[in-house]
């Protein structure tokens, strides 16, 4: 089959009923998993209280316990990936609330615990413990946390636009 039908077979059901099947990618799903994500953010504002930017993403496989209403706030552009613990509640009850600036990216398996502020333009390492503020323009890795390098810039979701050491 050569044509628009290159990815694609023939599947035969039973003698005279046959029909070409496309094979799909990856990026077919694209539309589906972007559903998917602004639905899971609607749903965690409105059970856990969170106020999330609407140009944020939050993954699927991530985990928020707000505590209370606001307790958590989730900037523009800012990209939370898989696994993540957003933690505002203390194991005693008492609520501190969690900022995360813009365009931040939080790594993988990552815990961000009570009271935190990330600041803006941020990259936090996967597998991060977060147990004190980051101030804007930093990328903080590890466990304890530590500061691994100031003064960069980060472009949509937390992307590396320019390292601190390309400024003049």
């Amino acid at each position: 089959m050569g044509g628009p039908y290159r990815h694609a077979f023939l599947l035969t059901i039973s003698e005279g009923l046959s029909f070409v099947a496309k094979a799909l990618s990856l990026n077919d799903f694209m539309p589906l998993m972007a559903a998917l994500t602004s639905l899971r953010q609607r749903w965690l504002s409105w059970r856990t209280g969170a106020v999330i930017d609407p140009t944020a993403r939050v993954s699927l496989s991530s985990t928020v316990i707000g505590g209370a209403p606001g307790a958590i706030k989730i900037g523009f552009e800012t990209r939370i990936t898989f696994k993540t613990l957003l933690l505002a509640k203390h194991p005693d009850g008492t609520v501190s609330p969690i900022t995360i600036g813009k365009r931040t990216f939080v790594g993988g398996g990552s815990t961000i615990l009570p009271g935190v502020t990330i600041g803006d333009h941020c990259i936090i390492g996967s597998g991060a413990v977060i147990d004190e503020d980051v101030p804007s323009n930093t990328i903080v890795a590890g466990n304890p946390q530590r500061v691994l390098q100031v003064g960069i810039e980060t472009g949509r979701f937390g992307r590396l636009a320019k390292p601190a050491s390309e400024h003049s």
